[in-house]
């Protein structure tokens, strides 16, 4: 099976100008482009954690969120999408299966973004399925957005609406690469991070690299419909979905006042960036109502239990 389903894959990958050597040697050499810096990112998603087959999730949407999820690391970095690396230990049973549809969502995706699948590795075991992605950006020397910048006065500004979603948008995740790459173009960002694990979780980890305290305007948090269809069914608030259900994929960034009204007023297609609040001195996170009253503000989110 291996043979015949690795001379498949190499069949479909073309030849593109970024690789001096293609895939199906013992390993791809890059040309990196010139005058830019190599960013590199990797993540692994597991059936049974991150995703579970079934009529709503085939093969080829868990490629297309592999690939995704790793393509949204490059886009917090305002990083340019170059390569990917895709390493699966696939189920014994229906491997090929599952390998081929693995492989169409990430073409599609890869095709979609301007990436090149440049390699990786296929084994077969008796376990869950098991996915890798590293991805490859590139980025003007100096010029990647990092989480440890943000400024007092900086506005916090979400790329668009969050929660609920385990509904289904937790599978079609859009990277933002192409609209990060445009806002880095046009406006000034002193940090950022991508909305993985949850809004308030995400901002936690942004305000402590960057040693500020986060204010948060909870009437503007922006959410998303899917997160009120949730609520009609755990009954959680709207709200607290918006604030710790994860997986959202949007962009949560940290910019000087002019920069982040000019996104909101003109922001690339598609993105419907909102302001929810700004960076003061402290650390971690309130809440401010619409009175002004402050309060604490506990980050919740998803967090892997390494416990056992």
């Amino acid at each position: 099976m291996e043979t015949r389903f690795v001379d498949w894959l190499l069949s479909r990958i073309p030849a593109d100008p970024r690789l001096e050597i293609a895939g199906g040697d013992d390993a791809a050499v890059l040309r990196p482009p010139p005058q830019r810096r190599t960013v590199v990112t990797v993540d692994m998603l597991t059936e049974g954690v991150d995703f579970l087959f079934g009529p709503d999730c085939l093969p080829g949407a868990v490629g297309h969120k592999s690939l995704a999820v790793s393509l949204s690391d490059l886009a917090a970095m305002a990083a340019r999408p170059e390569a990917a690396f895709v390493a699966v230990a696939l189920p014994r049973t229906r491997a090929e299966e599952i390998g081929r549809g693995l492989f169409d969502g990430l073409e599609r995706l890869a095709r979609d973004q301007g990436v090149v699948i440049a390699g990786g590795d296929t084994n077969t075991w008796d376990g869950p399925l098991v996915i890798s992605v590293t991805a490859i950006g590139s980025v003007a020397p100096g010029a990647a957005w990092r989480r440890d910048g943000a400024q007092v006065g900086d506005l916090l500004v979400v790329t668009g609406p969050c929660g609920g979603s385990l509904l289904g948008r937790h599978l079609a995740v859009r990277p933002r690469c192409l609209e990060s790459l445009d806002i880095a173009g046009r406006f000034r960002v002193n940090a950022a991070i991508d909305i993985s694990d949850g809004l308030s979780l995400d901002l936690t980890r942004l305000m402590k690299a960057s040693r500020t305290q986060g204010v948060v305007d909870l009437q503007h948090i922006p959410v998303h419909p899917d997160a009120v269809r949730q609520s009609s069914q755990d009954g959680l608030s709207p709200l607290d979905h918006a604030l710790s259900d994860g997986e959202d994929f949007e962009l949560l960034l940290a910019m000087p006042a002019a920069d982040a009204q000019g996104l909101v007023i003109n922001p690339p297609a598609g993105l419907r960036p909102i302001v929810i609040g700004e960076v003061v001195a402290g650390n971690g996170l309130v809440a401010r109502d619409q009175t002004g009253l402050l309060r604490p503000l506990e980050p919740k989110g998803w967090l892997h239990d390494g416990t056992g």
